[in-house]
């Protein structure tokens, strides 16, 4: 049985993302990682670096669009309006990739973990600008991108992110 080696890769110097599958580009988008740059420190509101790996696949099956609030989806859609109405709000829309760090002492455990810090993969509203660094912490993506991706990635696929 032959081993498929499956990396996605997150450059926050150029805010894109590739999925590499034994060597060959299979996916890649325009992210959004966050407005204060780079960092594993808990509470900074910065994207952490290194190795990690999806903890957890969330949201398959809802709408896009669909809210969600403690990785739990709302049963409501984001619409224009509502973004008018919570224009403070990090909106956290269509599907959740949970991201894990597997380097210790720098994106897991203690006051550095990723996972503890719940940095995800989402979707966020289409309104949103991709390809600058605008996001609280998380990696944004567009929501048709999102979607395209949730298809090709499962938990345990190892995700290294860059500068």
């Amino acid at each position: 049985m032959k081993t498929v080696m499956l990396m996605l890769n997150i450059s926050i110097t150029e805010q894109h993302c590739q999925l590499i599958e034994d060597n060959e580009l299979v996916f890649e988008a325009q992210v959004s990682t966050a407005l204060n740059g780079v960092g594993e420190q808990k509470d900074s509101g910065c994207t952490p670096r290194g190795l990690h790996q999806i903890r957890a696949c969330i949201g398959a099956g809802q709408p896009e669009n669909t809210i969600f609030v403690g990785r739990r989806p709302t049963g409501k859609i984001y619409t224009d309006e509502l973004g008018q109405q919570f224009p403070e709000r990090d909106w956290i829309l269509t599907r959740i990739l949970w991201l894990s760090g597997l380097e210790l002492g720098r994106n897991r455990l203690e006051n550095v973990d990723t996972m503890q810090r719940y940095i995800y993969i989402h979707g966020c509203p289409d309104s949103l600008p991709m390809g600058e660094p605008l996001s609280h912490g998380c990696i944004r993506m567009r929501n048709k991108d999102l979607l395209a991706l949730f298809e090709l990635v499962k938990a345990g696929t190892k995700v290294l992110i860059h500068e």
